[in-house]
C-alpha cells in the first residue's frame, strides 16, 4: 500500500535534493500504489518551468538486488528510441538510492513522467500499436547484457497453488481447484523448452501502456521484467487485452490487431505461434495463481482492491478449449 504518500514538503525536498533538480514545485501521492509509493514529482530550475517526474519508494516484492536489471532496462530501451521513461540518477550517478524512513530502509528511485492516458477500452487500432510496441521492445532488449529469471514462471505457480490449497481454491469459487488440479500438471508436461528467450516485460496490462490516440507513449512498470521465452510475452499480454475484465467476452478484433502488429515487427517463428495457445494457458494460469493467493491473504481492512482470479481462469477455459485453436493463426 502507499503508505508514506503523507510525506511534507520539507521531507520531499529532501529525498529530492541529491538530484539536483532545482526547487520542489509540488507531490502528489499517486493512489494506484499497491506494493509501493509512488509521487507525481514537479520540480523547476526556473520559475514558470516545471518538469514532472515520478518518484517510487519500494515497499513491498521489489528485492533491491533487482533494481539495477529494472532500472538499467529502462535506460537501455530510452536509449534505443522505445516509448520507456528513463531513469534518472542522482548526482553521483546512481540509479536508485536507499533512504532510511521509520519502516526501515527503503529504496527509492526517480524515472521520467511520459504523456498519455491508458486505456479501458482499446480499439483494434490500439491494440495494433501494442503489439508492434512490443515487438520494437523484444528487438531494443536483444542485446541487454544483465540477465535475470523468472520469479513467476512455472515452479511459483505451483508454489501459490500449493499455499491456497485445494479447499482455498474452492472457497473462491467450487471450480477452481479442479481446474488447477486439471491444468497445472499438464502445462508443466507441456511447457515449451526450445524456444527463442529474451528480455520479456511479463506484465503489459492495459494500465501498463500510456496512449495518445492510437500512438503508444509509454510502457511502464517493469517490476516482473525478466528473461525468458519471447512468445510468452506476447501471449501474457493477448491475455491482458482481448477479454472483458471479468474474462467472460472474447474480443477477436482486438486479438487479431495485436498479433498483427506484433508479426509487423518481428516474425513469430511456427514453432512460436503453434506454442502460443500453451504459452496462454500459462499466462492465464500464472495471473489466476497469483490473484488466489492474494485474495486468501489480503486483510479484510487493506486498502487494496482484490482481484478476481475467476477473471484468468475463465480465460484459462478459453484458450485450452480445441475449439478456440485458431485464434492464434493469421
Amino acid at each position: 500500500m502507499a503508505v508514506y504518500t503523507h510525506l511534507g514538503a520539507e521531507d520531499m525536498a529532501a529525498l529530492l535534493a541529491p538530484y539536483h533538480l532545482g526547487d520542489l514545485v509540488s507531490a502528489k501521492g499517486i493512489a494506484e500504489g499497491v506494493s509501493n509509493s509512488n509521487w507525481l514529482i514537479e520540480t523547476a530550475q526556473e520559475p514558470g518551468k516545471a518538469t514532472r517526474f515520478i518518484l517510487t519508494m519500494y515497499e513491498f516484492r521489489i528485492e533491491i538486488s533487482d533494481l539495477p536489471y529494472f532500472l538499467g532496462l529502462l535506460d537501455h530501451l530510452a536509449a534505443k528510441g522505445c516509448p520507456v521513461p528513463r531513469s534518472i540518477h542522482d548526482g553521483a550517478g546512481n540509479l536508485y538510492r536507499v533512504v532510511a524512513t521509520p519502516r526501515g530502509e527503503r529504496a527509492l528511485a526517480l524515472i521520467e513522467f511520459l504523456p498519455g492516458v491508458s486505456l479501458h477500452e482499446p480499439t483494434p487500432g490500439q491494440a495494433r500499436a501494442v503489439g508492434a510496441a512490443l515487438a520494437t521492445l523484444h528487438g531494443a532488449a536483444a542485446d541487454y547484457p544483465a540477465t535475470r529469471a523468472n520469479g513467476m514462471g512455472l515452479a511459483e505457480w505451483q508454489r501459490l497453488a500449493d499455499a491456497c490449497g485445494p479447499q482455498g481454491l474452492a472457497s473462491i469459487d467450487p471450480a477452481l481447484a479442479s481446474l488447477v488440479a486439471q491444468h497445472l500438471p499438464r502445462l508443466a508436461a507441456q511447457w515449451p523448452q526450445d524456444l527463442p528467450t529474451g528480455v520479456i516485460h511479463a506484465d503489459l496490462f492495459p494500465d501498463n501502456v500510456l496512449m495518445q490516440g492510437e500512438t503508444v507513449t509509454g510502457l511502464i512498470d517493469f517490476y516482473f521484467a525478466c528473461n525468458d521465452v519471447i512468445a510468452y510475452d506476447l501471449a501474457v499480454t493477448h491475455a491482458a487485452w482481448c477479454f472483458d475484465a471479468a474474462g467472460l467476452a472474447f474480443r477477436a478484433d482486438l486479438s487479431a490487431a495485436l498479433l498483427e502488429g506484433y508479426a509487423s515487427v518481428r516474425a513469430l517463428s511456427g514453432a512460436e505461434r503453434a506454442a502460443l495457445p500453451v504459452l496462454a494457458q500459462g499466462a492465464a494460469m500464472r495471473f489466476a495463481m497469483s490473484r488466489a493467493y492474494d485474495w486468501l491473504n489480503t486483510p479484510a481492512d487493506a486498502l487494496v482492491t482484490r482481484k478476481d482470479p475467476m477473471a484468468f481462469a475463465r480465460r484459462l477455459q478459453f484458450y485450452a478449449d480445441p475449439a478456440n485453436g485458431g485464434v492464434f493463426a493469421l
